[in-house]
């Protein structure tokens, strides 16, 4: 597991370099953007309009939320349950694979965007 961590962080590291040329754009829409996929890792860049959630969608995987701006993300499943993640700028937070078969939604409670880096690790224990 530390193995992972650290190549998860390896890959963080060269995702927030990245990024330091997309943020200057201005977004206008909700989205998610791959970034970096191969057999050990998926990265990729969302953004969460107020208002605008992201569809239904799932993780097989553990991951890694970098806020690069934060805010209060619902994460809503499908039978309407919802969970409440406040994320800070600059932090890192660790959010489990998805219970199979369970699908959810992100959905910024907030009045401003929530742009998010993740990493999600492609490979079990």
């Amino acid at each position: 597991m530390k193995v992972s961590l650290n190549r998860a962080m390896a890959a963080t590291a060269l995702v927030l370099a990245l990024f330091a040329a997309i943020r200057s754009q201005t977004q206008t829409q909700t989205q998610r953007t791959q970034l970096i996929q191969n057999d050990e890792v998926k990265v990729w860049r969302s953004l969460v309009l107020p208002n605008s959630p992201l569809t239904m969608h799932r993780h097989d995987h553990g991951r890694v939320i970098i806020p690069l701006q934060g805010g209060t993300m619902n994460i809503v499943d499908q039978s309407g349950a919802k969970e409440a993640h406040v994320w800070e700028t600059g932090k890192a937070y660790w959010l489990p694979a998805n219970p199979p078969n369970i699908m959810h939604a992100d959905v910024n409670a907030g009045d401003k965007p929530i742009e998010v880096v993740v990493v999600e690790l492609q490979k079990e224990k």
